[in-house]
């Protein structure tokens, strides 16, 4: 098939579709990453307040454990593909702090993996707050703070639109 296809091109010359990023340009937003670290934090809180023994306390520990680990990688994946399909070397010689920015979230989002302190949580949802506000800066978007709607209630990045 592949043999067929190059004969074909090299006799009418198709154009040639091409592109440098995973998703359409300009569909990157850090506000999964905001709301994955969120609900760390959040399952984080639920997990300390859980009390009790036996079939239902190990049901909703392992039910929260289980989110708060796939949302802590989900913050991680997140900030992974927009600084590796997004983020440029213009943007870190105008950001240079980013590098260390991004290595922090990662280092943080395995931490939060790996145990149930919620200043881990917390740190993890600031530095992704830090690489929003660098991110919709870059964008030419000014932001604002607020706290989140609902549980934990932390203060979050949002585009001022």
């Amino acid at each position: 098939m592949y043999k067929l296809i190059k004969a074909l091109d090299s006799k009418f010359g198709f154009d040639q579709a091409k592109a440098h990023c995973d998703v359409p340009c300009g569909i990157y937003d850090p506000i999964v990453a905001q709301i994955s670290a969120l609900t760390v934090v959040r399952m984080m809180d639920l997990m300390a307040a859980l009390e009790g023994e036996g079939v239902a306390f190990n049901n909703s520990m392992t039910r929260y454990i289980t989110v708060k680990e796939k949302h802590a990688e989900q913050a991680k994946h997140e900030i992974r593909v927009i600084w590796g399909d997004f983020i440029k070397p213009d943007h870190l010689a105008q950001y240079p702090e980013l590098t260390e920015l991004v290595h922090n979230i990662m280092q943080l989002g395995s931490k939060a993996r790996q145990t149930a302190d919620r200043e881990v949580g917390v740190a993890l949802v600031e530095a992704i707050n830090q690489f929003a506000e660098i991110f919709w800066a870059i964008k030419g978007v000014k932001t604002k703070k607020a706290k989140a709607p609902y549980a934990p209630e932390l203060e979050m990045v949002y585009p001022d639109l």
